[in-house]
């Protein structure tokens, strides 16, 4: 009686616990979705005139800019879209909710950025052998204004894109449009001042590599998550050790930790009890580490007492 006590009690607090782990992720979630808004406002406002520039200029790297601005654009209302589904409630079918979709918006952001990048070497190497006429003054004032307009989106969103794939997938936009507008600009000062018009091609490929390499490593964090591998910054092995330290408890097997969404961790875990111990006490005990050391607070832990044997274990056939 006074063991199910304790295990409804742990479990109602525990359940609390959750619920305001949530209510601050959704306070932060809504925070960044706000900057988002602000950042997608002023990046369409600077877009048109980065493509009418790169259009009369006849720069590559300021219409690649552009188009990459556009593509920012595009992004930005991705994950302000997924952001907003992201808040809606669970239901009986989709019992976590639709937090995954930030993650999917993120995937679809650097998978994007790849195809960017790709296009930019593409256009950049027909530029070495079909020379155009660039006009580097004109190139290079309009490349400082989107210099200036990629600097208030990054301080925007910077405090959110450590905690966030999707918000990271957008800072990463806004990171390479930066310094595509620093290229941009070193490009039209050395048209502009030395006739030196294979710099805007060759300083495109610098912009192009930058991106495959940071829309690379977006990718392969959001196919981590989807694949459910352990977070990074996340030791299993100290996790399991730990759970063992915990006084009561004699082994710690079937531990799994992974990713729901940004900065939302599941753990589950089998914890064997050691003789006559009492099993709502060694849960509680279980549960604070996990909140306070590992900073875990949704975890499902499945007690089991002194020399209980699973049924998938017992029902093994022994190996010859």
């Amino acid at each position: 009686m006074d063991d199910n006590y304790h295990n409804h009690h742990h479990d109602h607090d525990h359940e609390k616990e959750n619920r305001s782990h949530f209510s601050l992720n959704k306070k932060s979630r809504n925070a960044a979705r706000k900057s988002l808004l602000g950042v997608l406002i002023i990046s369409i406002a600077y877009m048109v005139a980065e493509i009418i520039g790169g259009i009369k200029s006849g720069s590559l790297a300021l219409l690649a800019d552009a188009g990459h601005m556009a593509i920012d654009a595009a992004a930005i209302a991705l994950s302000l879209f997924a952001a907003w589904i992201a808040q809606r409630p669970a239901t009986p079918v989709k019992t976590y909710g639709y937090y995954r979709a930030e993650i999917l918006a993120a995937l679809i952001n650097g998978a994007t950025l790849i195809a960017v990048s790709i296009w930019i070497c593409y256009e950049a190497w027909e530029r070495f052998y079909l020379s155009q006429p660039i006009r580097g003054k004109l190139m290079t004032g309009i490349a400082a204004g989107g210099l200036i307009v990629n600097c208030l989106g990054l301080i925007l969103i910077h405090k959110h894109e450590a905690h966030n794939l999707n918000t990271r997938g957008v800072w990463l936009h806004l990171l390479t449009d930066t310094l595509g507008s620093i290229s941009a600009i070193l490009a039209g000062f050395f048209v502009w001042k030395f006739g030196w018009v294979l710099a805007d091609p060759i300083i495109s490929i610098l912009i192009a590599l930058f991106i495959l390499y940071g829309a690379w490593k977006l990718l392969m964090e959001c196919v981590d998550v989807l694949l459910e591998a352990v977070p990074k910054g996340i030791d299993v092995a100290e996790i399991r050790t730990s759970i063992e330290g915990v006084s009561g408890v004699e082994e710690a097997h079937d531990l799994h930790v992974w990713t729901m969404t940004s900065g939302v961790y599941l753990l589950t875990v089998h914890v064997v009890l050691k003789e006559a111990e009492d099993s709502g006490g060694v849960l509680r005990k279980v549960n604070e580490l996990l909140s306070q050391k590992f900073r875990i607070e949704h975890s499902t832990v499945q007690i089991e007492p002194y020399g209980y044997v699973a049924f998938d274990e017992c029902c093994k056939i022994p190996k010859l």
